[in-house]
């Protein structure tokens, strides 16, 4: 069964600007415009009332585009002034940052909002492109050598064999590294092309247990190989969308088809299986193998609450390793056993991984094995039972109940499991 995705954006467009419906990304600049009272100072304010400064037209009227809806940002500049380049390296941009682009909006009657070129990441660090040779979407990353110099090393080295084809490795296999051909202190990392873990949201239990299953053995992965990846927080999960996105879908407005001529269309978890990986190694390490309890001063990565960066302990050195569990312990705990019913199970593992004491949390390999436990002791009724949102009203719990016992006895019929494993394909 194939269904339209969720139009919420997911955490990539809060991470990365990207990723947002259509209508979330209207609600948002109404937003901005609206919000301002009278006599406000704000910049949105001090937009609203200029309209030859919101329009981006200057004293002697020449228009400067990166105020023009639609038109490229400076954010995008970067990009616009490499798209040669890349498109020599084997990777082409999309219209909008080609030298000769026109917009496809000017003079028709078409809104830039429905314009394929008419919106890009707006971001300086992220772009997405194309390679040439057999039209596969990719991401491109530009990362600066001297903020962030381990994240191209760590990326290649879980991308080499023998690591790069073990199943248990859930880090992004990056593709190459191309140099910054005017910046000697630039990487752009050439990544797959990947969508939030959580979009479109679960429905099952097993399609849950199963991202928890991948995520535990992805971590203790990195810390078998002595890499603690210090920012492992909800945005830095994501999946491979391919399984259940055959035809993929536009990379700002993910609910649509990649020319904005529709919906995007998918299948479920249950119904094409996906894998998920582990992201953004900018404030990761790598230890040698004899240093079995590594010390580092805090670094804040997307989660604040770590126990050992509080207080007074901000200045204090401690092992990344035991707080790599209390990250993605916290996630699994905030997005999910507070947001949904009946996955009390993991309640006590989560607890034990989300202690106060880094001393008193499992590694990743008793978590793995604990997990394995609890996982064991499911049946399959209540692996292919619904996520239920605990502020779903009754109402709509009984509509979403009876959909679900449809479906479900549909994947029963064919024989689709509860627990959805991936199979291992080629990139």
């Amino acid at each position: 069964m194939i269904t339209s995705p969720s139009t919420r954006p997911g955490p990539q467009a809060i991470a990365e600007g990207g990723g947002a419906s259509k209508s979330t990304f209207l609600e948002l600049l109404a937003r901005t415009v609206q919000a301002a009272p009278a006599g406000s100072t704000s910049k949105a304010a001090a937009r609203t009332p200029d309209v030859a400064h919101e329009a981006g037209i200057t004293a002697t009227g020449v228009k400067r585009e990166s105020r023009l809806p639609g038109y490229l940002r400076e954010a995008e500049y970067y990009w616009r002034d490499r798209q040669q380049w890349l498109e020599a390296q084997g990777y082409m941009l999309r219209p909008r940052y080609r030298p000769d682009w026109k917009p496809s909006w000017e003079g028709t009657k078409k809104s830039w909002f429905d314009c394929e070129d008419g919106t890009g990441f707006g971001v300086s660090h992220l772009v997405d492109a194309t390679r040439i040779r057999d039209g596969k979407l990719v991401m491109l990353k530009q990362i600066s050598k001297s903020v962030h110099p381990y994240e191209a090393d760590i990326c290649q080295f879980f991308a080499s064999e023998p690591l790069a084809s073990d199943s248990r490795n859930h880090c992004v296999l990056l593709i190459e590294v191309l140099q910054d051909p005017e910046d000697d202190n630039i990487h752009i990392l050439v990544m797959p092309f990947l969508r939030p873990h959580n979009d479109p949201p679960f429905q099952t239990v097993g399609e849950i247990v199963e991202f928890f299953r991948q995520i535990f053995e992805g971590l203790h992965f990195m810390h078998q190989h002595r890499v603690a990846h210090r920012d492992c927080m909800v945005m830095n999960i994501m999946m491979d969308p391919e399984p259940m996105f055959p035809n993929l879908y536009h990379p700002i407005f993910t609910d649509e088809k990649r020319d904005l001529s529709g919906k995007a269309r998918y299948y479920s978890r249950t119904e094409r299986p996906t894998k998920y990986y582990l992201i953004d190694f900018g404030l990761s390490r790598k230890y040698n193998a004899d240093n079995l309890s590594p010390r580092e001063l805090p670094i804040i990565g997307g989660d604040k609450t770590v126990p050992e960066f509080q207080g007074e302990k901000y200045d204090e050195a401690s092992d990344p390793f035991p707080t790599d569990v209390y990250y993605v312990g916290n996630m699994i705990r905030q997005y999910y056993l507070q947001s949904y019913m009946g996955l009390d199970f993991m309640d006590v593992l989560i607890a034990n991984m989300t202690e106060a004491d880094p001393a008193k949390r499992p590694t990743m390999l008793e978590v793995e094995k604990r997990f394995e436990v609890i996982r064991s002791a499911l049946t399959s009724r209540t692996l292919r039972r619904r996520l239920v949102g605990r502020e779903e009203h009754a109402m709509s719990r009984l509509f979403f109940d009876t959909k679900h016992f449809i479906i479900s006895a549909g994947y029963i019929v064919r024989r689709l499991p509860a627990v959805p494993r991936p199979v291992a394909r080629k990139s």
